[in-house]
């Protein structure tokens, strides 16, 4: 099936494009159609504007469409920096300032109150109307420091619980390795977009029979 990926950060769009071109889909993104939509992402919850988003890109090309919202979420701040984690700093999309008022934000926090979680939400709609979401979570710490290149927004700061094995099972990540310290295929196998993405791999056959 051809496949909008919703997205135009580039570090998502790669990490959504390898998922679902593993399901066997063709995967276009917002550029190689020449969309330059920006929705605004007003709603509560990841869900709501993983749906914002769908439906804009949807309704403007005209393929099914694949839209995910996802953030993280930090117990010591009360699940902040949550559905605002992109424009934490203030500013959308500048990951290094984000990063860096998260460090200094939890400067004083210890290593036993820095639990996190990856949240992620996908949502599939149709050309038809046909829409549902799936939910992904990935449970760790935040780290003292960046650590790791492979990856993007706040991965070098995220320390997973578990990591991701060649045949597809996961471990407990001894080493404490960050989110940007995997290669992808440990990532993918914990990741929250990952478990979000498998949910919809297993519904999607029906949701396409329906349709």
């Amino acid at each position: 099936m051809k496949v909008l990926a919703a997205t135009n950060n580039a570090g998502k769009l790669k990490e959504l494009r390898r998922i679902l071109e593993r399901m066997d889909h063709t995967v276009v993104s917002p550029k190689e159609l020449g969309l330059t939509l920006d929705p605004d992402e007003t709603g509560a919850t990841f869900a709501e504007n993983a749906r914002i988003k769908a439906e804009a890109f949807c309704q403007a090309s005209g393929l099914p469409t694949v839209a995910d919202d996802s953030g993280l979420c930090v117990e010591a701040l009360g699940g902040a920096p949550g559905v605002y984690s992109a424009r934490y700093c203030g500013c959308h999309g500048d990951d290094p300032a984000n990063n860096r008022k998260l460090l200094e934000t939890m400067a004083n926090v210890p290593e036993g109150a820095r639990g996190a979680k990856f949240v992620s939400a996908v949502c599939v709609l149709l050309p038809g109307g046909a829409c549902h979401i799936f939910l992904g979570e990935c449970p760790g710490r935040i780290g003292f420091a960046e650590q790791g290149t492979n990856g993007f927004g706040y991965d070098p700061l995220f320390i997973p619980d578990r990591v991701g094995l060649p045949d597809g099972s996961t471990a407990p990540n001894a080493q404490g390795r960050s989110y940007a310290q995997l290669a992808d295929g440990e990532k993918d196998a914990i990741s929250h977009r990952g478990r979000a993405m498998a949910a919809m791999a297993e519904a999607l056959p029906q949701i396409l029979a329906g349709a």
